[in-house]
């Protein structure tokens, strides 16, 4: 009967070498990735508008803050454009996924918004279109997407979501409260898809902020208890200057332990009549 031979033992050599080879193979992933993690944070910060526009009456600002570690960079946008008509056009958004190819993506996602809505005037038109130009290019990433139209005519704000949280208002009269407005699913998912709109009347001054869950929802703080916070935080400093809001409201993503990338864009107005004029 034939036995084996026991395997030899490795010898220090032996051992010392393969842990040089793993050790090294560790370090070109982890070089790798912040390589990727690096550029992804490049494209991201490119991408975003270097300047919002602005209207008598109506004064804008916005922040972004990367992931808290640095691997989950990619997604999130804000944006701001005039449209034909003298309208302005705002957008907040999150790609569901992280690295390079998110942050390609959410461009294009941009890029789209702005070609849809320089031919339509109604946010849900916008989104229903946009969500069909995505499906046309065959990616498997979507997207959540708030975008609102402000009319300086009427100084009325109109909006759709697609699978976005909700926007958070507040006005000087103190009221305030959450824009948990009915919405649709989100970009990217299912052809043919309709997004209702709700406008508003901007009838007194005040803040309407919009963000991206990476604000409000992390390891410390349920998606619910961030969002609380921001009311409390916005309906504290509806008059404020709006680069003010947008830096309180991005400190809440230090509250909540953020693990993903964060965007807050703020749109301080003042009454309907005043700023129109």
């Amino acid at each position: 009967m034939l036995r084996r031979r026991p395997p030899r033992a490795a010898s220090a050599d032996d051992l010392l070498t393969t842990l040089g080879r793993l050790t090294a193979q560790a370090r070109e992933g982890a070089e790798l990735q912040r390589a990727r993690v690096e550029l992804a944070e490049v494209l991201q910060r490119e991408m975003l508008p270097g300047a919002l526009p602005e209207l008598p009456g109506l004064r804008t600002a916005a922040t972004y803050a990367p992931a808290r570690h640095g691997l989950a960079i990619g997604g999130d946008w804000y944006d701001g454009f005039p449209l034909p008509d003298g309208a302005l056009a705002f957008s907040v958004g999150d790609v569901q996924g992280h690295d390079v190819e998110a942050a390609a993506f959410m461009g294009q996602i941009r890029i789209g918004l702005r070609a849809v809505a320089a031919h339509a005037a109604d946010p849900g038109e916008v989104l229903s279109r946009a969500n069909d130009l995505l499906l046309s290019i065959d990616c498997e990433l979507f997207a959540t997407c708030t975008f609102v139209r402000f009319d300086p005519r009427s100084w009325e704000l109109a909006s759709a979501r697609a699978g976005h949280v909700p926007g958070v208002w507040a006005t000087t009269d103190r009221r305030w409260g959450l824009a948990e407005d009915p919405g649709g699913i989100p970009l990217g998912v299912l052809p043919g898809q309709r997004y209702p709109v709700t406008r508003r009347r901007l009838t007194a001054a005040g803040a309407f902020v919009l963000l991206t869950d990476g604000v409000i929802e992390g390891p410390k703080f349920p998606i619910e208890d961030g969002l609380a916070q921001v009311v409390r935080l916005v309906s504290a400093q509806a008059g404020d200057d709006p680069d003010e809001i947008a830096g309180a409201v991005m400190c809440v993503a230090e509250l909540t332990g953020h693990t993903d990338d964060a965007a807050v864009l703020v749109l301080s107005h003042d009454a309907a009549g005043r700023g129109a004029g």
